[in-house]
């Protein structure tokens, strides 16, 4: 199995969909009031230089992002490690 990779060695293929760590990441649970559970395991995008046209937000979030699924998104520094997602099992 492969080693968890930290953003800060190295980054994913832009558009890449990977397995990333966000530490105490909650997601709140549908059709409850308010429950969540800590899900700190999530598959994302990486958005290269998404922010790169505004310096702005670019200096507050990173010029980097992270494009989930439903409301899944985050910015970049909210994720620590990522992990290429695997093959899909062969039929």
């Amino acid at each position: 199995m492969m080693d968890w990779i930290a953003c800060a060695e190295r980054l994913p293929e832009d558009d890449q969909r990977v397995l990333a760590f966000v530490p105490g990441n909650r997601v709140f649970l549908p059709g409850k009031s308010l429950e969540f559970e800590v899900r700190e395991v999530i598959v994302l995008r990486f958005c290269k230089d998404f922010y790169a046209g505004n310096p702005e937000k670019a200096e507050r979030h990173g010029v980097h992002f992270w494009s989930g699924e439903g409301n899944s998104n985050h910015f970049f520094r909210d994720v620590t490690h990522w992990l290429p997602l695997p093959d899909a099992p062969k039929a």
